[in-house]
């Protein structure tokens, strides 16, 4: 792939401080929003903000930006108006999510703890515009080596272990069926391996293969449809792993995870499975470590504002972005509210650097000098 999109990026300024108020030189996503006026029932649609529409107007239709979720209460002001439950928003919150102007895909993440019947994807279908695509995560029947107890424990070898019966019935079936043209992603996230597995990874690759290679096509029902592979262990990351995602016409899940390697250190396997979509999910803060999430939930709860930016990944990506779609190619990035603490000042941010990255590559390509013949 080309030096302009998986080239070097900036690096990353300190995170700022849990809380701290925003500096004239933040984006005006990082600002807490105006408190709302209170709401008493139905959801309704945050007020109408004209510069966000500017902004998606700015942006390649290729480029589906969204969160994981969409069930949070502190989004008042920004996606939805009022005060309303977890359970209001969980029954009624995607079609007004579906109308904020950048946020056209969506993570549907509770399929990783229960498979999703071909009846819940047509009811998440029918609440959002023909142009949404969702994210969908397989159910850790199938993507977790290990049986695990309630408190997240490995108990005993998972058989169903990447199975390409179960996957197929379970997870890419019901999603085709149910979505159709609306499915983009279809994520097998894989959980993190025991130890005795990940010294010898030629046994899950070969599963994996097996796998992948005997699940449907995805098209024409779904036209923008991608099998892409996210996992929680570098080991992973080898040049086996993408000839397998090669052989299959899967790609990589780009996962932006205290785990992983940093972004800039991911991409040589973006560029090797060059040209194919973007999928990307920005998962954590990098500050909390591998196993952080309950630390971030305790600082970032209600999710209301930006309070640990993160402009270097923003530029990065942003710019993979840019790269991706100019060169006619999808991209489908998540953000969950534990990369900087709210999910929608997240993708409002990135938005406004993707637009930065296209207006300077426009203007480059413009000013750039006609050679004589």
């Amino acid at each position: 792939m080309q030096d302009d999109l998986f080239g070097p990026a900036p690096e990353s300024p300190p995170a700022a401080k849990p809380h701290a108020p925003p500096s004239s030189g933040e984006s005006a996503a990082d600002a807490p929003p105006a408190r709302p006026r209170r709401s008493a029932g139905v959801v309704s649609a945050a007020a109408d903000d004209e510069a966000l529409k500017a902004l998606a107007l700015a942006l390649s239709p290729r480029l589906r930006l969204g969160t994981s979720s969409w069930t949070y209460p502190g989004w008042k002001g920004l996606v939805w108006q009022g005060e309303h439950s977890p359970a209001q928003l969980s029954k009624n919150g995607l079609a007004v999510y579906a109308q904020h102007p950048l946020l056209r895909t969506v993570s549907i993440d509770r399929s990783f703890y229960r498979p999703l019947t071909v009846s819940e994807y047509e009811r998440y279908a029918s609440q959002v515009p023909d142009d949404f695509r969702f994210v969908v995560k397989a159910p850790s029947l199938v993507t977790d080596a290990l049986v695990r107890t309630e408190d997240g424990r490995g108990r005993q070898p998972n058989p169903a272990f990447l199975d390409a019966d179960l996957a197929r019935s379970e997870f890419v079936e019901p999603a085709l069926q149910g979505l159709g043209r609306k499915l983009g992603a279809l994520v097998f996230q894989i959980s993190p391996l025991p130890l005795a597995q990940l010294d010898h990874m030629a046994e899950p690759l070969r599963r994996l293969r097996a796998m992948l290679l005997a699940l449907p096509t995805l098209a024409p029902a779904a036209p923008d449809g991608v099998l892409a592979v996210e996992v929680r262990d570098p080991q992973w990351l080898t040049p086996e792993f993408v000839e397998v995602l090669r052989a299959a016409g899967a790609t990589y899940c780009l996962g932006l995870h205290p785990k992983l390697p940093p972004l800039q250190e991911q991409l040589p396997l973006l560029r090797a499975l060059w040209p194919g979509p973007l999928v990307c999910r920005w998962n954590l803060h990098p500050a909390h470590g591998p196993y952080g999430y309950e630390e971030a939930e305790r600082i970032y709860a209600p999710y209301d504002r930006l309070q640990d930016p993160d402009p270097g990944t923003r530029a990065a990506l942003a710019k993979v972005i840019a790269g991706t779609t100019r060169k006619g190619q999808n991209a489908f990035v998540t953000i969950s509210n534990h990369a900087e603490g709210c999910a929608p000042g997240s993708v409002r941010a990135l938005a406004e650097r993707v637009a930065e990255q296209v207006s300077a590559q426009v203007g480059k390509s413009t000013s750039a000098p006609t050679r004589e013949m």
